[in-house]
C-alpha cells in the first residue's frame, strides 16, 4: 500500500485514486471503506464509482464540480480506512453443478493439484470468496481467496464461446462468466442463476465488497433451480453475517 494516494486523471471527466501495487486485503478494504464514504456523501456532480483491486474510478461532471475540487473532497476522504467498514457484510449463495458438461476442466485442474475430483470440489466450495472487483463484460467477478492448492494457469488456447453461469479457474483466482462470451478460464463448474438481468434494476445483484460462497448441487438440483430462474420465482440467499462467521 502506498504511504500517500495517488490521484491520476483519466481524461477530462474522470480521476483515479490509487492505493497501491499489489492485489490484497489490506488495500481493498481501504478502498471499500472510500467508496463507502463516498456514496454516503453523495456529492453532486458524481455520476459514477468503480472500485478495483486497488484503485478507485471516479466519473464526475466538471460543469457541476472542478477536477480541484474533486481532488480536495477525494483527499479528505482518503483518510477513511478499514475500520470504518461495518462488522457485517452481504454473503451470498451460488448453486454450482461441478464438473460433467458444466466444469469440462475440472479433471485437469484435479491433475494439475495432485487431487481427486471431489477434492478440487470440497476445495473450491469451502471457502467464502471476497468480490474485489467486477469487470471484463458487465457481472464479471473477479474473486480473491482461492485455495493455493487447486490454483491453476488459464488455458494455452481460450475459448471462442463460454456458457453463461460458468464458474473457473485462472491462477489465483476464481470467478463466474455472466454472459456467453469467450475466455480463457479453467471451467469447473456451472450455476444455473442469471448472473446478468437487463430487465432487472440493478441488472446485477452481486457488487464488491460482497462475498460469494459457491453451494454444490447435483442435475436434478440444477434444473429445478434453472426452470424457476426463468420463471422468474427463484430467490437467491443474500444474507448478512458478520464478518468473523465468513469461511476464509
Amino acid at each position: 500500500m502506498y504511504d500517500k494516494i495517488k490521484f491520476l486523471t483519466a481524461g477530462d471527466s474522470a480521476i483515479v485514486m490509487e492505493f497501491g501495487d499489489t492485489i490484497e486485503k489490506k488495500i481493498n478494504a481501504r478502498i471499500a471503506a472510500v467508496v463507502e464514504s463516498l456514496k454516503k456523501k453523495n456529492i453532486d456532480g458524481i455520476l459514477d464509482i468503480l472500485p478495483t483491486y486497488r484503485s478507485i474510478l471516479i466519473n464526475y461532471d466538471p460543469v457541476k464540480i472542478s477536477y480541484g475540487e474533486m481532488v480536495d473532497t477525494l483527499k479528505g476522504l482518503s483518510k477513511a480506512d478499514s475500520g470504518e467498514q461495518s462488522d457485517e457484510v452481504r454473503l451470498i449463495e451460488i448453486p454450482t453443478i461441478y464438473g460433467g458438461e458444466y466444469g469440462p476442466d475440472i479433471d485437469f485442474v484435479a491433475e494439475h493439484a495432485n487431487l481427486s475430483k471431489d477434492d478440487v470440489i470440497k476445495i473450491h466450495s469451502g471457502t467464502d470468496y471476497l468480490v474485489y472487483m467486477m469487470g471484463f463484460i458487465p457481472g464479471f467477478t473477479y474473486l480473491g481467496g482461492l485455495d493455493e492448492r487447486i490454483a491453476t494457469p488459464r488455458l494455452k488456447s481460450p475459448r471462442l464461446k463460454i456458457e453463461a453461469g460458468s464458474v473457473g479457474i485462472a491462477a489465483n483466482q476464481t470467478g463466474m462468466y455472466p454472459l456467453e462470451s469467450p475466455g480463457g478460464w479453467q471451467l469447473i463448474g456451472r450455476t444455473p442463476l442469471k448472473l446478468f438481468d437487463d430487465t432487472k434494476e440493478p441488472p446485477v445483484f452481486i457488487q464488491a465488497g460482497d462475498y460469494i460462497r459457491y453451494v454444490p448441487i447435483d442435475q436434478k438440483e440444477y434444473d429445478r433451480i434453472k426452470e424457476e430462474v426463468e420463471k422468474d420465482t427463484y430467490k437467491v440467499s443474500i444474507k448478512k453475517v458478520k464478518r468473523g462467521d465468513l469461511h476464509e
